[in-house]
């Protein structure tokens, strides 16, 4: 449970703000979206080999 203290007179906006920024870092819906589809380990290895090749060329250059 995301437990956000308002002071009082706080606007709502911002208290709305810090929930969002905790709600992120829990990573709620990036668990949500991975297990939408299931994806095979071998494919998961080959798209982080990918990820980590395309990285290292930016890095060079």
């Amino acid at each position: 449970m995301i437990v956000i203290p308002v002071k009082e007179g706080e606007n709502i906006e911002r208290a709305l703000k810090k929930f969002k920024r905790k709600f992120e870092k829990t990573g709620v819906i990036k668990k949500l979206r991975s297990r939408q589809a299931y994806i095979k380990p071998s494919e998961s290895n080959r798209k982080k080999l990918e990820r980590a090749r395309y990285k290292q060329s930016l890095n060079i250059q």
